[in-house]
């Protein structure tokens, strides 16, 4: 199998089975209902993804979920079904059902790519077509970017933390079942390794991991009978869960079934730096030396920061991952930046709201660097003439990318392969940043946003 026809058998196994043109809040539909009236529906529209603030003292994001809309493109039509529903809650007329009947997104997106760190301002995702279309979108595109982006954004400070340990996503049944497929790959673009959860497994071809709960060892008559199960099953190089007991005694029946060549054990309860070195003493006078430890239990990245002394090989995250640690969402907001007027040409358009305001005209966005570490970032704002005539500076990194023009999706930022390179990506993005971007204290963002209207 090419490696073309491999990407493509792993994106289209990521296809939503289901509609999404219904994953939005009822005012997009009745905008569009009162537009196609008008007549301003078919005008030419901008809009755009940004946040205006980080969550409390963190010193930057980590923008995901961008593949994942490009799936849910895919399939944003409507069936009748759908259309049924629209005309039985009188939510559209006629005129308008007569017009979904056959709507496809066919505009263009551009934006930051996945893994790559954002902060206040920045263009994340900008979204152009007509009003009709790019209204549609809207809760769509918020609700993945903004989940996605603040599980990515937690991942990272929880792989900083672990200082190069592997992190696993356990969160799978802590949050929405559908959320937890969602935060698996968003944890991986974060800096994770694997996941528990095998329908993120397969959708997105990430490593599952996983081996035996303390049910397991409690359902036999006695731990050595589980431990002797479980190796018998799953061979020498699997896991034991040592903690459902006496931990010292688990550990030393482990190694009696299993020998020194015993894969790992795990610990789910406790003082983990305290038990973690004294398994790792005990192991290691038992002869299994290369026996893994692994520890799970509320892992956040404060805690992971505590463990980096500890001998500990890897991490299991559960709780704290697929809640953003503590931040949720991203507050990201979807905003018309710009828009034909009725003599077709584009105007740039804002809202002058206190505390939200918004920066009229489309934008590009750049980072700039000073000795190999940024120091800015640049969003240029501007009608499409003046940015095409814009030149930034020789040493400014172009931080946007074309996800979809005239209605095609990009399938390089589709599938398993784009997610290795999201994950590739944040690891050097964020080498790139101050150091004090990796710091858990509280703070500013590490760098400022410039924000320029030409």
């Amino acid at each position: 199998m090419s490696d073309d026809t491999a990407r493509n058998s792993v994106r289209n196994s990521t296809d939503y089975s289901y509609p999404t043109a219904l994953m939005t809040d009822m005012y997009e539909y009745t905008m569009l209902d009162a537009a196609l009236q008008d007549g301003t529906a078919a005008r030419r529209c901008v809009f755009e993804v940004f946040t205006r603030h980080l969550p409390a003292g963190r010193r930057y994001g980590v923008a995901a979920g961008q593949g994942r809309i490009l799936d849910a493109l895919e399939s944003f039509h409507l069936g009748e079904d759908d259309l049924r529903f629209l005309a039985d809650k009188h939510i559209v007329s006629k005129e308008t059902l007569q017009w979904l009947e056959h709507f496809e997104f066919s505009g263009n997106i551009s934006g930051y790519r996945e893994g790559e760190m954002f902060f206040p301002n920045s263009p994340i995702l900008q979204v152009e077509g007509s009003f009709a279309e790019c209204t549609l979108l809207e809760t769509l595109i918020l609700s993945i970017l903004n989940y996605d982006s603040a599980v990515a954004s937690a991942a990272s400070r929880m792989a900083s933390a672990a200082s190069g340990r592997p992190c696993m996503d356990m969160g799978g049944r802590r949050t929405n079942e559908w959320s937890a497929v969602a935060a698996s790959r968003a944890a991986v673009v974060g800096g994770f390794q694997g996941t528990a959860n095998l329908l993120a497994a397969k959708l997105y071809g990430l490593k599952p991991i996983g081996t035996a709960a303390h049910c397991f060892t409690l359902l036999h008559d006695s731990e050595r009978d589980a431990f002797t199960s479980q190796i018998n099953a799953l061979g020498l190089d699997t896991t034991l869960l040592t903690d459902t007991y006496d931990i010292e005694q688990a550990v030393k029946t482990a190694v009696e079934v299993a020998g020194p060549q015993l894969g790992g054990v795990r610990i789910d309860s406790g003082d983990l730096a305290s038990l973690a070195q004294r398994v790792r003493n005990q192991l290691d006078a038992l002869g299994a030396t290369t026996t893994t430890i692994t520890v799970t239990n509320d892992l956040d990245e404060y805690a992971l920061a505590s463990l980096q002394t500890a001998p500990v090989d890897s991490y299991g995250v559960g709780t704290m991952l697929v809640t953003g640690s503590g931040a949720p969402t991203c507050a990201m907001v979807y905003k018309l930046s710009e828009r034909e007027g009725s003599d077709g040409i584009m105007v740039p358009v804002a809202k002058k709201s206190p505390d939200k305001a918004t920066v009229p005209g489309r934008k590009l966005a750049y980072r700039s660097y000073e000795y190999g570490l940024a120091d800015g970032e640049h969003v240029i704002s501007g009608s499409e003439e003046q940015l095409s005539a814009f030149t930034p500076s020789a040493d400014w990194k172009n931080l946007l990318v074309d996800y979809m023009q005239n209605g095609k999706a990009d399938a390089r930022y589709q599938g398993h392969e784009a997610i290795s390179i999201a994950h590739d990506y944040r690891a050097k993005a964020l080498s790139e940043l101050p150091i004090t971007a990796q710091s858990l204290m509280k703070g500013d963002p590490v760098i400022p946003t410039e924000v320029v209207t030409l």
